[in-house]
Order: structure tokens, then sequence, then C-alpha cells
């Protein structure tokens, strides 16, 4: 495509990016074990021409898990299983930032011994859990003490050290998708009267400090967070959506976060405002969207230069080569939904590039 910002670099004080076509997180179930492997390795390294990966949700502890045969970041063995996958990656000429994820209240008492899963408050909901057992529905969290909130931030820094140990080139606080930091984000799930709760200041304190501590291993540069204010997971909600939302675009702006990664789709239906405009304007730093994009929509929000660069997730299980594939305007493969977690290499590692 002549004159395309897709296929150009981008980066900041610490990272160049070959091109603009990130590869979003995305959920794989191929884990077993919650220990990245050699299926793993092979199907990052397939997609290392994208400009970023952006690995799927990697839990950064035992009370974090929510969700079946996914990885963890925070023993031996998997650290060990993701240096497989970096030096693959890197071998192949590609970057990739490990997403860390505590799914909170989105998990469920079968991965926890019976244990209630945790939240900043004890708000029953309505959504679902992907368990060992098959889908659950979601059961009422127990709240969080302060001592246990303090237990979880250091549970951040100790998987963002463990990431760096795996030797990956930066981490993304997952703060979207209903998880733990949107949890106490947002005032529907956080109920809380303590410094955690209340105000606008003391709900986005959990995400702050939990970038505050990826930060502290790896400057701020090489940190990415990920927000999703409008797209409907896990039963969230809040009173003042774009008031909590910006306040945290404004103070990951002032930590000079390197990477801003936000889920919203590229049309809103009729009387609902776009919030991405209003983050550029607040975020100095690469600003990178997602939901929904493909080519031709993700050349226009570049050219217009409200977005750095594009995710793309469904489009890249089937493609591989997506950057190619975009640069020739070459047919794209369409990804089987039935093997999305069929936890074998079918549906995931099978996919041939361009001949």
């Amino acid at each position: 495509m002549e004159h395309s910002k897709l296929f150009t670099a981008v980066g900041n004080k610490e990272l160049t990016f070959k091109n603009r076509v990130f590869m979003a997180p995305m959920t794989r179930g191929r884990s077993k074990d919650q220990v990245a492997n050699d299926l793993t390795a092979t199907y990052y390294a397939q997609r290392a021409s994208a400009g970023l990966i952006f690995t799927e949700g990697t839990q950064i502890s035992a009370q974090a898990v929510g969700w079946t045969n996914t990885p963890g970041i925070y023993t031996p063995e998997q650290i060990a299983g993701w240096k497989k996958v970096t030096r693959a990656v890197h071998e192949a000429g590609g970057l990739i930032i490990a997403q860390l994820w505590h799914t909170g209240r989105a998990s469920h008492p079968d991965f926890h011994g019976g244990q209630l899963p945790v939240a900043p408050s004890a708000v029953p909901f309505n959504s679902q859990a992907f368990t060992p057992e098959g889908v659950k529905p979601s059961v009422t969290p127990r709240e969080l003490t302060i001592d246990e909130i303090k237990a979880t931030i250091a549970d951040y820094e100790k998987a963002a050290q463990a990431a760096k140990d795996a030797g990956f080139d930066g981490v993304e606080v997952h703060g979207a998708n209903g998880y733990l930091p949107a949890q106490f984000l947002e005032d529907g799930p956080n109920k809380r009267t303590d410094e955690y709760g209340g105000t606008v200041e003391k709900r986005a304190r959990f995400l702050l400090e939990s970038t505050d501590a990826a930060i502290k291993v790896f400057g701020p540069e090489r940190v990415s967070v990920r927000l999703s204010p409008r797209i409907p997971y896990n039963d969230m909600g809040d009173s003042n959506l774009e008031e909590t939302y910006m306040f945290a675009v404004d103070a990951l702006e002032k930590k000079k976060v390197g990477i801003l990664h936000f889920m919203e789709p590229a049309a809103l239906p009729e009387g609902l405002k776009l919030l991405a405009p209003e983050a550029r304007k607040r975020f100095s730093g690469l600003l990178v969207l997602n939901v929904g994009y493909d080519q031709k929509s993700a050349e226009g929000a570049l050219q217009s230069g409200l977005a750095d660069a594009i995710t793309f997730g469904t489009l890249f299980i089937a493609n591989p080569d997506l950057p190619e594939r975009f640069r020739q305007n070459a047919p794209l493969a369409a990804a089987d939904t039935a093997t999305y977690y069929s936890g074998s290499e079918n549906g995931y590692t099978d996919y041939p590039p361009l001949a």
C-alpha cells in the first residue's frame, strides 16, 4: 500500500518496533500445568513479524489463576518455559511483552481448592468462569484485606522480575476486561470505603501501584497498561466512565508509561462517545488501539494520528504472517473458532504462511 503507515517503524527511547501491526493478547488454553511449552514457542515465533507481540494473559500468582490451561510467571518452571518462547521470538526477529494477569473475582473456587476468588468487594455479579470442569457460573467473591492488597502488588513486582529473567522486552499490566485492576477502578464492583475505594483517586490506586511495581523492574518505557472502558466483560460498570478512565490515563501519563493499550471499537453505537480521541490528547506515549480493526480502519487511525499502532487478535490466529499479507493485499485466512481452545496444535500452530 502506497504511503502506508502500518509498515513504518515506531518506538520510544527504549524500544523500536519495525511496523505498527501489533499482535493482541489472546487466551489460547495450550499451557498444560500452567507452563509455556515448545508449542507456545512455535506459535509466538511464527508471528514474530508483528511489530510487537503481547502474550496471552499470564497469571502473576496462584491466586491470580482464573482460566484453565493458561500460563503463569511465578515459578522456576514457568520462567524456564517462557525463556524458550522469548528466545524463539528474538531469533525470529521479533519483540515480545508479557501481559501480567490477575483475574480477581472472574476466577472460580475450582482453581483454589474450593476457596472463594478475591476482589475489591464481595459484590455478586453475572458472568461465567472457564474451569477445568467446563464453563460454570461465577460466584460472589470475598473482599481482599489491605495486607492482601499489598501482597498482591508485591506479586506484580515479582512477576515483572520473572518476566525480565525470562527475557521479555517489557510487561503489560492487564487493567482491562473486568479483571482485578479494573475491578478496583470501576465503582460497580468496588464498594470499599478505605484507601482503595470511594473516590476515583482511591479506586485507581490499585491499578497505579501495580503499574509502579512493573516500572520498578523495567522502567516506564518498557511498560504497557491495557484499559477497556467500553468492553462489557465480566459484568462491570461505573457511574462516570469517562471521568474514571481519563483520570487513569492522566495518571499513567504522569508516570511516563511507554504504551497505553486502549480497547475500544473503531465505531460505537449511536449516543456513545469514543474515548480514544480524548485519551490521545492526554497521553504522550505510544497509544495502541484494539478491537475490530481491519487493514483499512487501522490505516485510517494511524493516518489521522489517533493511534501509533493497532493490535490485531483474531486475524493473527489464522494469519501468522499478517503484516506481509497486509503488505501484499493478500487473501486472509479465517480462524476456526472450534479450535480456539483445543489444547493441541490444531488451530494453533498449523495455519500456514503465504506460499
